[in-house]
């Protein structure tokens, strides 16, 4: 038995010396991935910014691009740091690759005024991975903003009634949280195709309303929180699209869940735990609603481009830690 015990603590062992150096490895080639994606997001931008690397706009031409900020973001998102204050005091260590770096404070604002720049690019990064998809999974993620206990006092939104947080409650996970929720919309190949935070009060089968708009003629695999069948029917009619949802015990017509489906609906899931192991997707310090969603968008582009870099390297899309070694 003590043995045992002792073999498992080595494994362990192992394995969290293995995550530090990869991080240590990642930190130590910082400028090498903020190169490779600000390449990358080169090649995705025509059309959208300037020569320069600028969205077009009157004024004083940044030295430091828009570009440039949107890779930096990526960057940060894909090694997994959350610390703004931390990045830049490794980014001292470039200031020879970097001469025209703007300050920790110029870049949370210009992150934000370029979050659709980066969504723009995730859009056409995920046309060239997973374009002409027919099969999508669709589900929701609670994102909390702070402890039920401090709701009260909490001041994201405060003067922003249609865009502040609200308090709902998680049926998968049997909890009432205080924040918003994500909807997202994946391929079988786990590339998410769109995405929408909302409050935390409003239940997932609105979403769909969107939904009918962005996509025809597909297939689309949900969890029980979809079921309705005037929904259902509504989808079919307007844009052709076949919604699966599993059956309730009491339901008259219950059938048991064809597997298939049910493997199909886990991809989503997959990328819910990805997105809040590496990315940290829970643990948001954002001090506004601008700064949630901006960081929202970032993760989510983080985790596209690290599928991207993965498909033209010929590995399987999903094994995003390893895309960066």
């Amino acid at each position: 038995m003590f043995s045992n015990k002792l073999y498992i603590f080595v494994i362990f062992s192992i394995l969290e010396v293995s995550k530090l150096l990869i991080c240590h490895h990642s930190m130590h080639n910082l400028y090498a991935i903020f190169a490779k994606f600000l390449h990358i997001c080169k090649e995705f931008s025509d059309n959208l910014v300037t020569e320069h690397g600028n969205i077009p706009r009157p004024g004083v031409v940044p030295r430091f691009s828009d570009l440039e900020v949107v890779s930096l973001s990526l960057t940060m998102e894909s090694i997994g740091l959350d610390s703004e204050n931390y990045l830049f005091s490794k980014l001292g260590e470039y200031s020879n690759e970097l001469p025209h770096l703007i300050s920790r404070r110029q870049f949370n604002d210009r992150r934000k005024l370029t979050a659709n720049l980066c969504k723009e690019i995730r859009e056409r990064i995920v046309t060239e991975i997973d374009g002409g998809e027919e099969f999508f999974c669709i589900d929701s993620k609670p994102i909390e903003v702070c402890r039920i206990a401090r709701a009260k006092r909490c001041k994201v939104g405060k003067y922003d009634y249609e865009r502040s947080p609200a308090f709902g409650y998680c049926a998968s996970q049997k909890l009432y949280y205080y924040g918003y929720k994500l909807h997202a919309v994946c391929g079988l190949n786990g590339v998410i195709h769109s995405f929408d935070l909302t409050k935390a009060n409003v239940h997932d089968i609105h979403y769909l309303q969107d939904v009918k708009y962005e996509y025809q003629n597909c297939s689309l695999f949900g969890d029980k929180g979809y079921i309705g069948t005037e929904v259902q029917l509504d989808l079919f009619e307007s844009a052709n699209i076949k919604l699966e949802v599993p059956y309730r015990l009491n339901q008259k017509n219950w059938k048991p869940t064809f597997i298939p489906f049910a493997k199909a609906r886990k991809r989503i899931e997959t990328l819910f735990s990805q997105m809040c192991d590496q990315f940290m997707m829970i643990r948001n310090y954002a001090k506004d609603v601008n700064g949630i969603f901006t960081r929202i968008i970032s993760k989510i582009s983080a985790l596209t481009i690290l599928q991207y870099i993965n498909k033209i390297n010929n590995r399987p899309i999903g094994r995003i830690k390893y895309a960066l070694i």
